[in-house]
Parts: C-alpha cells; sequence; structure tokens
C-alpha cells in the first residue's frame, strides 16, 4: 500500500486507552441497568463502589472483553461515516465510473496512478468486474505521490468528460514505472484523447475542485495511502487480493448498507464534506 506524505493532515483518531474506557464505562452501564431497585443500596455512593468492582472483576476474568469492545466501537464509527457520506462516496465524477448500471453493490476505488499496488491490484478488479454484472465500479483520483500524480489525475478527469476514463486508466498502468511527462503523453495518444482538450482540463479549475474534493473525501475517511477500498460498511486498504474484494462484496450484498446505528435520518448528522 502507497502511504500518503506525512504531511498531509490526517482526521483525529480514538487512542487506544480511551476506547478502553468507553468500552468499561458501557460496561459498567450495563451492570448498572441489571442490578435490580432492590438490590441497589441507599447510599449512591456505595452502588458506585459496587459496580466498579463488577467492572473490575470482570473484566480481569474476561480480558479479550476490551478488544472485542474496541473492535465494535471502531466499526460502528466507521458504518456512521460512511452513512453520513454516502452520497459523496459513491456518487461518481460523470464518466468516472464502470459497470452495471443496475448493479445492487457499488465498488469505490482511491487510487493514485503512480501506485504501484493500485496498478499490482487492478487485474483483480477487471476481474471482478468481468465477473460480477451486478457490480459498479466508480473510481476516485487520489494523487498523494506527487506532482506527477496530479497531472495524470487531471488528464484521467478529463478522459472521463471524452467518455474514455477506463481507456486512459488502462493505458497509464500498462506504461508502468514512475510517471513522468513523456509518458503522459504516451497514455493520452494509447487512450485516444483529444489532446487539444486534455490540454485545456489540465488548468481546468473545475477538474481540480473534483481532485480536492477527493482529497478531502479521503482525509475525513482516515484513507492513508492507496489503494484504498469502500464496500458496504467496510474501508480496506491496501492491494490486498480477489478473494478478500470478493468476500466484502458478497457481505455488501447480503447486508445492503443501512444508516449507522443512531443515524436514523442523515439530516441528523452532516456530511464531512459541509
Amino acid at each position: 500500500m502507497s502511504q500518503a506524505p506525512e504531511t498531509r493532515p490526517q482526521p483525529p483518531r480514538w487512542p487506544a486507552l480511551a476506547l478502553a474506557l468507553v468500552a468499561g464505562g458501557a460496561l459498567g452501564a450495563l451492570l448498572w441497568q441489571q442490578f435490580a431497585p432492590a438490590q441497589r443500596a441507599a447510599d449512591p455512593l456505595q452502588d458506585k463502589q459496587q459496580v466498579e468492582r463488577l467492572v473490575r472483576e470482570t473484566l480481569l476474568a474476561n480480558p479479550d472483553i476490551i478488544p472485542e469492545a474496541i473492535n465494535r466501537l471502531q466499526q460502528r464509527e466507521v458504518e456512521r461515516l460512511l452513512a453520513s457520506n454516502r452520497d459523496a462516496i459513491e456518487t461518481p465524477f460523470a464518466g468516472a465510473w464502470t459497470g452495471g448500471p443496475d448493479a445492487d453493490v457499488t465498488l469505490v476505488e482511491f487510487f493514485d496512478f503512480n501506485c504501484p499496488f493500485c496498478r499490482q491490484g487492478k487485474a483483480d478488479i477487471d476481474r471482478l468486474l468481468a465477473e460480477d454484472p451486478k457490480l459498479k465500479l466508480v473510481w476516485r483520483d487520489f494523487p498523494v505521490l506527487g506532482p506527477a500524480s496530479d497531472r495524470f489525475a487531471l488528464a484521467s478527469l478529463s478522459a472521463a468528460r471524452q467518455g474514455r476514463y477506463r481507456q486512459f486508466l488502462d493505458a497509464a498502468f500498462s506504461i508502468g514505472g514512475r510517471l513522468t511527462e513523456e509518458k503522459l503523453i504516451q497514455a493520452i495518444r494509447r487512450a485516444g484523447l483529444n489532446e487539444r482538450q486534455v490540454a485545456e482540463d489540465l488548468k481546468s479549475p473545475e477538474l481540480r475542485r473534483e481532485i480536492e474534493s477527493n482529497l478531502n473525501l479521503g482525509r475525513a475517511l482516515g484513507l492513508t495511502g492507496t489503494p484504498s477500498y469502500i464496500i458496504g460498511n467496510r474501508i480496506i486498504s491496501g492491494a490486498v487480493g480477489y478473494e478478500e474484494l470478493q468476500a466484502a462484496i458478497a457481505e455488501a450484498r447480503a447486508n445492503p448498507a443501512q444508516p449507522a446505528p443512531g443515524l436514523d435520518d442523515r439530516a441528523k448528522e452532516p456530511s464531512v464534506l459541509q
């Protein structure tokens, strides 16, 4: 997985200690609820001490509760974040998608043309698309590996405008090696793009805004490198291979993405891009 430069700001993550404290607090609340009113002491302080003792004893006897609770809390936060930004994540830039128009699962890939792992994972994506007519793929240009990545990303959006996004992606990844201006010209010509249009689009404010929107979205989702995939309620980092992606698609198909717990109405939790 290619890492984004450290200078790019990342969203805050809950430290493990904080999550453990939350997990312990949740357990304490559960034990308190299970106390029958008749069992509660007249002195609230004594009640509090008794609950704290039970929480401590429970955690010491079952230490695996903490990592399990932390994992569940983290997954809940991921689901909440994805639910509140689902439209922004899955709505493609015009032309930057492929697959079945009536697809029941959407796979979103954040990638960088300069990323060797994105090139490596392309064969897995192509295979999934060939085998699954109900799969939709949305490409999100996420140029985090330098100025050349940025130039290729803008050119790819120009290709999308010209209805040849996949042709440009195939051409760019087939060239191989570190990106250069000469390789950009080569990819443009292999993809059959209008070179004059591409030259104009490389300076387009609209395409620049799209790139910045992708970068902001990726940061908000906590993506730290490429490739990164969004499938249903899962964020998958790295070129994990065909089998894991296929399993995530099957899971998303069996359990369609729903608003996260506590998010019955998206309006209650604004998108991170608003």
